[in-house]
């Protein structure tokens, strides 16, 4: 129950937040917060992470972006569904997930990821992402984790 309730407020808050960026920074000048730790600045990627792919023919992105990232994500539940997780595990993989399901909505849906955070320091600074790329991350970053500590387990 737990687990379902993590996917859906992930998912949840990628659609509010990119609602919300949407409707109040587009057409808007970026944004800076905390001594420019944070900004907010709008953009629609037609690619993948970093906007690779974005120059690609709009056919080859949908195969790629929609048909190819859907049969993935779609096996992975699958794959997911037949093994037994620890609570560690299965909350990465509930995040990489959910926030691989509410990307491809995007992309199926408008061709495009809204994507708006960019965080660092001085020159030093990420790509620019939304909460759906942050949830995949740290799913991603879980799932390694649990790895982690089994290999230990066994030495």
């Amino acid at each position: 129950m737990l687990l379902c309730l993590l996917l859906a407020a992930t998912a949840g808050c990628d659609r509010v937040t990119k609602h919300l960026a949407m409707t109040t920074l587009a057409g808007m000048p970026e944004q800076s917060f905390l001594g420019d730790t944070i900004r907010l600045d709008y953009h629609e990627n037609t690619g993948g992470f970093l906007s690779a792919g974005a120059t690609w023919r709009p056919e080859v992105r949908a195969v790629v972006f929609q048909i190819a990232n859907g049969a993935f994500l779609l096996g992975t539940l699958i794959i997911a569904a037949r093994r037994r997780w620890s609570r560690l595990a299965a909350a990465g993989l509930l995040l990489f997930l959910a926030g691989g399901i509410s990307n491809l909505v995007d992309r199926v849906a408008m061709g495009r990821v809204i994507d708006f955070l960019n965080v660092g320091i001085g020159p030093l600074r990420t790509g620019v992402f939304n909460v759906a790329d942050v949830a995949i991350i740290a799913g991603v970053a879980l799932l390694m984790l649990e790895r982690w500590r089994r290999r230990k387990a066994t030495v």
